[in-house]
C-alpha cells in the first residue's frame, strides 16, 4: 500500500509538473505568435478570430480591475498591459497588410469584424467615422491615459519615499513584541510588492500612450497608402478609393482603439484604487451614499431645475424623485444601523447571568500587571504628549536592546480597592512595587539626595526611596534653574517599572521565552544549539545559565558568544553555576564596557588577601557541592568593610566594581547581593586585557 501511495504521489507530481510546463510553453508560443503577426501575412478568418480575442481579453482585464479588493491582487497588470499592447499592434500590422493589399476588392477585404465596426460607426459616412475615431483617441490619450499615468507616477514616488519609514515601523513593532517574525516578514514582503507594483505601473502607463500614438500614425498611413495604391496602382476612382480605404481604416482603428480604451480605463481604476478597500462598486456606492444630506440637496436642485421655465420637466423630475428616495432610504438605514450598534454594545456590556467563565481561565497568570487607582486612569490617555502606554512600549524596546530579550506585555487595569492616587506593579500576580502619584504635579528630586525647600508635598520617591517633593507645574522653571531632577507622573511610574523589570528579569525569562530566543538565532548558530542540546546540556539548563546572568544584570543579547561558552564548559561539568562563571569570562569585554566611567576607565575595588584567604578557607565540600561556611562574626565584619569601602568610593562620584579571585566570586556575590544588590562583583578572569583599570581602594 505504501508503494502504491508513493507511485500515486509521484504520478500526481508528474502531472502537476507537466501541466506547469504546458502553460509555460503555451504562453511562450502565444508571445511568439504575436511577434509573427508583425512579419507574416494573416488570412481574414484568422484575423477575425484574433480581433475577437483582443476585445474579449480587454473586457476581462476591465472586469478583473473592477472586482479586485486591493491593487496588489492584480500585480501582474503591467505584464498584462504589455501583452495586450503587443497583441493590438500585431493585429494592426496584419490588418494593415490586408487593407493595403486587398482594399480594392471591397469593404470586407480585412475581414468581417473590421467591416462590421466600420459600418456600425460610420453609418455610410466616413467623415463621421474619422471624427468618432479621433474623439476616441483624444479621450484615451489626453484624458484617461494621462490621468492614470500621473496617478501612477505620484503613487510610485510616495511609495518609494515612505518605504524606509514603513520598514522602520515594522522593525519597531517587531522589537516591541507587537509582531512576530512571520508577520514582520509578510509585512516587509507586502511593502516591497506594493513599491514594485506602483513603480511598474508608472512605466506601464507609457505603453498605453505609445499605443494611442501608434494608432493615429497607422490610421494616417493606411488612408494615405490606400489612396496611393487604389488610385495609382489599381486604377480606382478617387471617390471609390476614398470610400473603400477610409471605411476599412476607420474600422481597423476602432477595433484597435476600443480595446485600448477599455485597458486604459482598467489601468486608471487600478492605480486610483490605492487606499480603497473592497470592490470598486461597493467602495463608490458605500462612500457616495454615506451622506443622505448630499442626496437630499441633489434632489432639491433637480426639482428646482425641473420647474424652471424652458427646462424639460420629466428628466429632472425623475432625477429629483430618484435622489430623494435614495436620501430617505440611506437616512433610515443609518438610523437602523446606529440603533443596532448601540443595542449590541449595551448587550455586550451586560453580564450574562447564566454564563459562567471556564474554571481554567482562573489559572491564567499575568506576567506583568499595573493596577491603577481611579484618578490615575487618565495616564492611559494623552497627557501633555506623554502617554503611559507609549512609554511602556518604548521601555520594552529599550529593555530588549539592553538585556537581550523581549519582556512580556504589561497589562494595565483599574483597581477600586486601591487609593485613588495609588498604583501597584505586580510580577506574576505578586506585588513587586507600590507608589502614589499626583496628576497635574511634578516630582522634584535633588541629585545629591537632600530634601528640597520648594513648596509642595514632601514624599519618598517610590523607586529608590530618595527624598522628593510634588510641586505645582508653575514651579518647573525654578526647579530646572536650581539643577533639580524634574519628572512627570507617567515617567515616575515608568521608572519604577524599569527597576522592577531589571530586578525580576530571571523570573520573566521563562522556558518558552528561552525557546523563542534559541529558535530565532541565525541558521549557523542554531547548528551549535543542535550540537549541545540535549547531548551536553538541556534547554532548561541553558535557561538556568541565562537566568544566572540576568540575575546580576548581565545582558544576554550576545547569545552566540554565550552559547559558545556554554558549549565549552558543559563538556566538563553540568553545574549551571560553573558554566555561568565560564560564560562570564567569555563576556569580559561586555562586562568591562558596561562598568566603565565616562572617561573610559574601569574603576575597581580589590578584595584584600586577608579576605581572599578567609573566603577560600571557609569553602567546604568538593566539586559541585561546595558551600560557603563563613562564621557570623566574620560575615558581619565583611559587610561593614564593604559598606565603608563603597561609601568612601562614592564620595568621589564613582561606583566601582568589586574584584575578587575566580574561585570565590560567586560566594562573595551571594553575600553582597543581600545588602547591595546593584553592586557588580567580577573576578580577575572577567577583566578584558584592553580595559584601563583604576584602583579606587581595597576591602
Amino acid at each position: 500500500m505504501a508503494e502504491a501511495a508513493n507511485k500515486s504521489q509521484t504520478k500526481a507530481g508528474g502531472l502537476s509538473w507537466r501541466s506547469v510546463m504546458r502553460s509555460e510553453i503555451a504562453f511562450a508560443v502565444g508571445i511568439i505568435s504575436i511577434l509573427m503577426m508583425l512579419i507574416l501575412p494573416m488570412p481574414k478568418w484568422l484575423l477575425d478570430i484574433a480581433l475577437a480575442v483582443s476585445i474579449s481579453f480587454s473586457i476581462l482585464v476591465l472586469l478583473t480591475a473592477l472586482f479586485i479588493k486591493k491593487p496588489l491582487e492584480f500585480s501582474a497588470f503591467p505584464t498584462v498591459l504589455l501583452v495586450a499592447t503587443m497583441l493590438r499592434l500585431g493585429l494592426n500590422m496584419a490588418s494593415t497588410r490586408l487593407i493595403l493589399s486587398d482594399g480594392a476588392d471591397g469593404v470586407d477585404a480585412a475581414g468581417e469584424v473590421i467591416r462590421a465596426f466600420g459600418a456600425l460607426i460610420t453609418q455610410g459616412n466616413y467623415v463621421i467615422g474619422i471624427i468618432v475615431f479621433i474623439i476616441l483617441v483624444i479621450v484615451n490619450f489626453v484624458v484617461i491615459t494621462k490621468g492614470s499615468g500621473r496617478i501612477a507616477e505620484v503613487a510610485a514616488r510616495f511609495s518609494l519615499d515612505a518605504m524606509p519609514g514603513k520598514q522602520m515601523a515594522i522593525d519597531a513593532d517587531l522589537s516591541a513584541g507587537l509582531l512576530n517574525e512571520d508577520e514582520a516578514r509578510k509585512k516587509r514582503s507586502d511593502l516591497e510588492s506594493e513599491s514594485n507594483f506602483f513603480g511598474a505601473m508608472d512605466g506601464a502607463s507609457k505603453f498605453v500612450r505609445g499605443d494611442a500614438m501608434a494608432g493615429l500614425l497607422i490610421t494616417a498611413i493606411n488612408i494615405i497608402g490606400g489612396m496611393i495604391i487604389g488610385v495609382g496602382q489599381q486604377g480606382m476612382a478617387f471617390g471609390d478609393a476614398a470610400a473603400n480605404y477610409t471605411m476599412l481604416t476607420i474600422g481597423d482603428g476602432l477595433v484597435s482603439q476600443i480595446p485600448a480604451l477599455v485597458i486604459s480605463i482598467a489601468a486608471g481604476l487600478l492605480v486610483s484604487k490605492a487606499g480603497v478597500e473592497g470592490a470598486a462598486d461597493k467602495a463608490l456606492i458605500g462612500q457616495l451614499s454615506g451622506y443622505p444630506q448630499a442626496l437630499a440637496l441633489v434632489a432639491t436642485i433637480a426639482t428646482i431645475a425641473a420647474l424652471l421655465p424652458g427646462m424639460p420637466f420629466l428628466p429632472f423630475a425623475l432625477m429629483g424623485v430618484a435622489a430623494g428616495s435614495a436620501s430617505w432610504f440611506v437616512y433610515k438605514r443609518s438610523l437602523t444601523e446606529n440603533t443596532e450598534t448601540v443595542a449590541a454594545a449595551i448587550d455586550a456590556e451586560k453580564p450574562d447571568p447564566d454564563a459562567e467563565a471556564p474554571i481554567k481561565d482562573t489559572l491564567h497568570i499575568d506576567e506583568l500587571k499595573i493596577e491603577l487607582g481611579y484618578e490615575l486612569l487618565a495616564l492611559i490617555n494623552e497627557m501633555d504628549g506623554r502617554k503611559l502606554t507609549d512609554q511602556i512600549k518604548a521601555l520594552r524596546r529599550q529593555m530588549a536592546v539592553e538585556m537581550g530579550f523581549v519582556t512580556p506585555p504589561v497589562r494595565i487595569l483599574d483597581n477600586l480597592q486601591l487609593d485613588a492616587d495609588a498604583y501597584t506593579i505586580r510580577v506574576k500576580e505578586m506585588e513587586a512595587g507600590v507608589g502614589k502619584l499626583k496628576l497635574g504635579h511634578l516630582l522634584v528630586m535633588d541629585p545629591s539626595g537632600q530634601q528640597i525647600d520648594l513648596p509642595g508635598e514632601h514624599v519618598k520617591e517610590p523607586t529608590f526611596g530618595l527624598p522628593a517633593t510634588w510641586i505645582e507645574d508653575s514651579l518647573r522653571e525654578e526647579a530646572v534653574f536650581r539643577g533639580l531632577t524634574v519628572v512627570d507622573p507617567a515617567t515616575v511610574l515608568a521608572t519604577h517599572l524599569t527597576e522592577i523589570l531589571r530586578d525580576n528579569m530571571p523570573e520573566l525569562l521563562s522556558f518558552a521565552e528561552t525557546d523563542k530566543l534559541l529558535e530565532g538565532l541565525e541558521k549557523d548558530v542554531r547548528k551549535l544549539v543542535d550540537d549541545i542540546c540535549p547531548s551536553q546540556i538541556s534547554r532548561s539548563g541553558v535557561q538556568h545559565v541565562l537566568q544566572n546572568l540576568l540575575k546580576e544584570r548581565v545582558s544576554i543579547r550576545d547569545l552566540p558568544t554565550i552559547l559558545e561558552g556554554i558549549a565549552e564548559a558543559s563538556a566538563n561539568t553540568n553545574n549551571p553555576g560553573a558554566i555561568t562563571e565560564h560564560v562570564r569570562s567569555r563576556l569580559a569585554r561586555q562586562l568591562c564596557h558596561a562598568s566603565r566611567t565616562e572617561d573610559g576607565v574601569f574603576p575597581i575595588l580589590t578584595l584584600s588577601p586577608v579576605w581572599e584567604q578567609a573566603f577560600a578557607e571557609s569553602l567546604i565540600g568538593e566539586g559541585d557541592s561546595r558551600q560557603l561556611a563563613l562564621p557570623p562574626s566574620k560575615l558581619h565584619e565583611f559587610v561593614n568593610a564593604v559598606r565603608s569601602s563603597f561609601e568612601e568610593a562614592a564620595s568621589s562620584g564613582v561606583t566601582p566594581v568589586l574584584l575578587t579571585s575566580p574561585a570565590i566570586r560567586p560566594y562573595v556575590r551571594s553575600i553582597i547581593e543581600r545588602f547591595r544588590g546593584q553592586t557588580t562583583v567580577m573576578s580577575q578572569n572577567e577583566v578584558h586585557p584592553a580595559a584601563r583599570l583604576k584602583v579606587m581602594g581595597q576591602v
